[in-house]
């Protein structure tokens, strides 16, 4: 008898739990929609989530509504314990018709008291992918070099650009309604693969990519030989030894700094490249080193040799400058400064962005006398040559990048290639 009330007892009381579990339960299922309102399409629909972490989901409804037409895109039943679900909405079934439409979705959960939900969506069907409309005529484009593409789209877009490849360069929209893409025919890049096309996404989500006449000239690299003397080691590898305190061979280290540092670096260059403004700061020509001679060129592959034997091969990336020890260096053109510290093989280094992606870098400064954030005219001083990092000798190493790539200096220090490639270009799509 006792054994029967204790088994009815403790029925009763998980009968009582679960009522309260179930009967606590008040809240609806939290629903959120991406996007809330505004355009989608069959390239980017809605995102659904749904939650109700108590009770758990019990049923779903959404409903597309387009003028007279209504279509139920999904029923769906939850059995006990879903406390998430997630899709993407196919609108494919609801045959719709490009413009507004309503989105009804309903929910419930397993309380017994069932929470129910209902919202209501405005948004908007946009199957068209943009328009783009080129307007420059020529690209020139050198290898190792940069280019520029002007172009119009006929609607907003969320992302545009030049794409080459895996590589992409933004385009930025300027005052008189047209976008600006600097691109680059990469130095390590063949002929072959670089197909160049206008890229530009809607906020649906809709793409369209559209070619561009242009023409490139190939530049093969330069070749050099780079030997490495033991003196070179001794009095250069402990600035980075700390860097890798399980390696004490100095040309261990030596070839760590000329591999993986150097890699680290490049990628440091391409992130601070995304600081940039979206309009060009710099004017005309790129003001060089002054009374400097060429040490080293752009896209110079260096073979690197200890004891007659070949260790490494790299590649040179912007143009050593030398005049008098400590000289003054000026900035090469109106800009920010985005970057003043140390730079691993660049040793102190200093970048300024002169908008749309392109910025110059300057570094093995044996001083620096800018901060981040500081605006410069053209010729201000940023510091002084040095031999921090990785150089062999006072000398400045300077480079220009577009995107975070490198690209050849010379170009920009030419009146006539700036004229051609930029300055006519810009003030004829400004006139379109």
């Amino acid at each position: 008898m006792k054994h029967y009330a204790l088994t009815l007892l403790l029925l009763v009381f998980v009968v009582v739990l679960g009522g309260f579990f179930f009967l606590r339960d008040k809240q609806a299922p939290n629903l959120t929609l991406t996007p809330e309102s505004g355009p989608v399409s069959l390239q980017r629909a809605p995102l659904l989530v749904l939650e109700d972490p108590d009770t758990g989901l019990k049923s779903l409804q959404v409903t597309a509504i387009q003028g007279d037409r209504t279509v139920e895109l999904l029923r769906a039943e939850f059995p006990r314990g879903t406390a998430e679900h997630r899709l993407e909405l196919d609108l494919r079934s609801a045959e719709l018709q490009e413009g507004a439409f309503r989105l009804e979705v309903r929910a419930g959960d397993h309380a017994l008291l069932a929470n129910r939900l209902s919202r209501i969506f405005d948004l908007q069907y946009d199957p068209r992918p943009p328009v783009i409309s080129v307007l420059t005529r020529a690209h020139n484009v050198n290898q190792g070099g940069a280019g520029l593409v002007l172009y119009r789209v006929n609607k907003e877009v969320e992302r545009s650009g030049v794409e080459i490849g895996d590589l992409f360069f933004p385009g930025y929209l300027q005052e008189d309604g047209f976008y600006a893409s600097l691109f680059t025919f990469p130095y390590n890049m063949t002929q072959a693969e670089f197909t160049p096309r206008v890229l530009a996404v809607d906020r649906a989500g809709n793409e369209r990519r559209t070619g561009f006449f242009y023409h490139t000239n190939p530049r093969p690299p330069r070749q050099d030989r780079i030997t490495i003397s033991q003196a070179f080691l001794d009095s250069k590898m402990p600035e980075f030894q700390h860097l890798y305190p399980d390696t004490e061979d100095l040309l261990e280290v030596f070839l760590r700094v000329n591999r993986e540092l150097r890699a680290q670096d490049l990628a440091t260059v391409a992130e601070v490249s995304r600081q940039t403004a979206s309009s060009p700061r710099w004017r005309g020509t790129f003001l060089r080193l002054p009374n400097a001679a060429n040490r080293a060129g752009f896209n110079e592959q260096r073979d690197y040799f200890f004891g007659g034997r070949k260790i490494d091969r790299q590649t040179h990336l912007g143009i050593d400058l030398a005049s008098v020890a400590n000289a003054p260096i000026p900035a090469a053109n109106h800009g920010t400064v985005v970057f003043a510290d140390d730079l691993g093989i660049y040793g102190n280094c200093v970048i300024i962005d002169h908008g749309l992606g392109l910025q110059s870098l300057y570094s093995h400064l044996s001083t620096i006398d800018v901060a981040v954030g500081d605006r410069l005219e053209r010729g201000a001083i940023i510091g002084r040559t040095g031999t921090t990092g990785m150089a062999v000798g006072d000398h400045l190493h300077f480079e220009v990048t577009v995107a975070g790539i490198s690209v050849n200096p010379l170009e920009w220090w030419d009146p006539n290639w700036i004229r051609h490639n930029f300055t006519d270009k810009w003030e004829a799509a400004a006139a379109q």
